[in-house]
């Protein structure tokens, strides 16, 4: 008998061992764990319990888009890469230029049930460089306008029609500003990035290079209108200078009457705000109804392993993650549009939530306007970047002009260019 127990014992060890050692571990990086952890945790769960096979783990995640891509540069060819990165949309040219991480053209090539199953080319173009597939699109954004409801019907505006153009926005503004007692009119997230300033720029119809990357193009007449709007912000909306947190703070606090930025921060907000006032969500006022466009914030999930078997689960996993089902968590727990088709049309997935949850209609509204964040050439990406936001803020600081601070950061941005 003890013959037999032990045999059993010996048996269920060699089984548990071989099952272990058929469990293919996939290591996977993050950003902006205040927007992505909880999402995360709860796709890898659920993505583990079809496929037992598979152990999702996560590295520490980064606090910003940059800092996720600076460090899958350093960690390029390392042992401490991870099989899969989120890189922020914008920045996936570094990658590509670099050619570091797996082009997934082949994976996509070979997925026959990729359209049917809410991957539209125009969602795989996202994350597309010189037909190279760079990864796939998991969160996507554009700019939206959150109001105040209370404070706009104080002022004497009408929360169910809100403003539509950037005149009637200045005007209610104003309203809202001579309401006194700390409360301001409006705030524009400029900072941190260039991706408002593209919503204005695209807005108007304008690009950032010229068509063959050689020079500048924001510095025509929609770049000047751009910059000019920004200025009129400040006279004629009555926008001081804020930090984006300040701004994000004040306007949970009930004392910021409109508030311009990412659809991506729609659940923390209804978070922030409470039961404090009345939350409203509308689209972007129209700047040039036929060329106006918005630049798609978000990231894409990149494979770095070069391991064939990992490359199987990794593809799986990114494709389970930025599918139906992971739109189905990403745009609830953050305020995200879906970047896949499929999810807002299926009741099993969005169908019924955009019903019921009327302030994320606007994101989804604008989806037909989204064209990629435009992405600089060369190694100075962030450099450009910074340059544009510096000169934003000499702006909405009144220190120079429109039209000086459009020259300053044209020439500075052209002397960043690759040669």
């Amino acid at each position: 008998m003890k013959r037999f127990i032990s045999y059993i014992g010996v048996s269920l060890t060699m089984w548990s061992g071989a099952a272990l050692a058929q469990t293919t571990e996939v290591l996977v990086h993050y950003p902006m764990p205040g927007f992505f952890k909880n999402v995360m945790d709860q796709i890898s769960t659920e993505y583990m319990k079809t496929h037992p096979e598979v152990k999702i783990k996560f590295t520490s995640p980064s606090p910003t888009y940059e800092d996720g891509l600076q460090l899958m540069l350093r960690q390029a060819g390392t042992a401490e890469m991870p099989d899969v990165s989120f890189i922020g949309l914008n920045r996936l040219r570094v990658l590509a230029e670099r050619n570091i991480g797996v082009d997934l053209t082949p994976f996509t090539k070979a997925d026959t049930k990729l359209a049917q199953d809410g991957f539209s080319d125009r969602l795989l173009g996202l994350a597309r460089f010189n037909g190279r597939q760079v990864g796939l699109a998991f969160a996507t954004s554009n700019p939206i306008f959150y109001y105040n409801a209370d404070l706009v019907r104080k002022a004497g505006g009408n929360p169910d029609n809100p403003p539509k153009s950037w005149d009637e926005v200045f005007a209610l503004s104003s309203k809202i500003e001579a309401l006194g007692d700390g409360v301001k009119g409006m705030q524009f997230r400029w900072q941190g990035d260039d991706w408002m300033f593209s919503a204005l720029l695209f807005g108007h119809g304008g690009t950032m290079l010229s068509a063959d990357e050689k020079r500048v193009a924001f510095d025509g007449p929609e770049g000047l209108a751009a910059f000019k709007l920004v200025d009129r912000m400040v006279k004629d909306g009555k926008m001081s200078p804020m930090t984006s947190d300040a701004a994000l703070q004040s306007f949970y606090a009930g004392k910021l009457g409109m508030f311009f930025w990412t659809t991506g921060g729609l659940r923390g907000t209804i978070n922030g705000v409470g039961d404090k006032f009345t939350l409203r969500t509308t689209a972007m006022p129209v700047i040039n109804a036929e060329k106006g466009r918005l630049p798609t914030g978000g990231n894409a999930a990149v494979m770095f392993t070069t391991d064939p078997k990992k490359q199987k689960a990794v593809y799986d996993f990114i494709r389970f993650a930025s599918g139906a089902y992971g739109a189905s968590v990403v745009v609830p727990g953050t305020g995200y549009v879906p970047n896949n088709e499929l999810a807002p049309k299926d009741a099993k997935y969005l169908g019924n939530f955009y019903k019921e949850n009327p302030l994320f209609r606007a994101g989804l509204n604008q989806m037909n306007m989204m064209i990629p964040w435009y992405s600089f050439p060369g190694n100075n990406g962030v450099k450009v970047t910074q340059t544009i936001v510096d000169n934003l803020a000499q702006v909405v600081e009144q220190k120079v002009t429109p039209d000086a601070a459009l020259k300053s950061a044209a020439q500075e941005v052209q002397r960043l260019l690759p040669r």
